[in-house]
């Protein structure tokens, strides 16, 4: 309802944020130009043909690269040596692209380094409550939180849950070791915003979004909880605390 009043409107350019925004403005509207930030795969959801060459109405900003999925997984076992198990938690409804996108990359590194790749999809908190506390009851789980905005809304219970079952977990935003969580390591989103406005004005001066390939991410962020790792028995290695850009005390 409010894409189509958006689309209504007759805006010059739309900016759009997340999959399932850019998708339901798409629904609405063919012509009028769209730059999205924080997609996950534009092209498997349909809103270019290419990153190189987009094709039509839409171009924009990836917010993570498929690498990610062992990079967080490295930095998993970095900070938690003695990690047996870990479950990559997604929605499975908010972030289609994540089977496609993120896990490969995230279960051949487990497999590599002989940690145990588990899927956690989650619609709810109850669900989320199900699978950490699951993570919990043996020594080795760990969870990684893989990017979606359903996670970022509901981190508040799954920050509390990995503490109450001594779960060491990894995210992808700063808002979450900012809140307790124990790691975040991901793109700067604030980057990815200021990047896009380029393109809105460009857009606004006459570029066509088919003429303008979509990005990916070029500034990445670190940020580590000690009180956090504190709690969980966890010592922060020197090779996290040298790359990180903010420690929470």
């Amino acid at each position: 309802m409010f894409a189509k009043e958006l689309v209504d409107l007759q805006p010059d350019v739309i900016l759009t944020s997340t999959t399932s925004v850019t998708a339901a403005l798409q629904r609405q509207t063919r012509t009028i130009p769209i730059v999205f930030v924080v997609v996950g795969d534009p092209v498997g959801a349909g809103f270019v043909a290419s990153l190189a060459r987009p094709g039509g109405n839409i171009t924009g900003f990836i917010g993570e690269v498929a690498e990610m999925g062992s990079k967080w997984l490295e930095l998993l076992t970095e900070i938690a040596p003695g990690v047996k198990r870990a479950a990559s938690m997604f929605n499975p409804d908010t972030a289609p692209y994540v089977a496609l996108n993120f896990l490969p990359a995230f279960e051949a590194a487990g497999r590599s380094i002989k940690v145990e790749p588990i899927r956690a999809p989650v619609h709810s908190d109850a669900e989320i409550e199900t699978a950490i506390t699951s993570l919990g009851r043996e020594p080795g789980g760990s969870l990684v939180v893989i990017p979606d905005g359903f996670m970022v809304v509901h981190r508040a219970p799954i920050i509390s849950l990995a503490a109450r079952n001594n779960v060491p977990a990894v995210y992808f935003q700063t808002v979450f070791a900012r809140d307790g969580g124990l790691l975040s390591y991901g793109p700067d989103f604030r980057d990815i915003f200021r990047r896009a406005a380029s393109y809105v004005d460009r857009i606004v001066r006459g570029a066509k979004p088919a003429d303008l390939p979509v990005q990916v991410p070029v500034k990445f962020e670190m940020a580590v909880n000690a009180k956090t790792a504190k709690a969980l028995s966890l010592t922060i290695p020197q090779s996290i605390l040298l790359r990180a850009d903010e420690v929470i005390e």
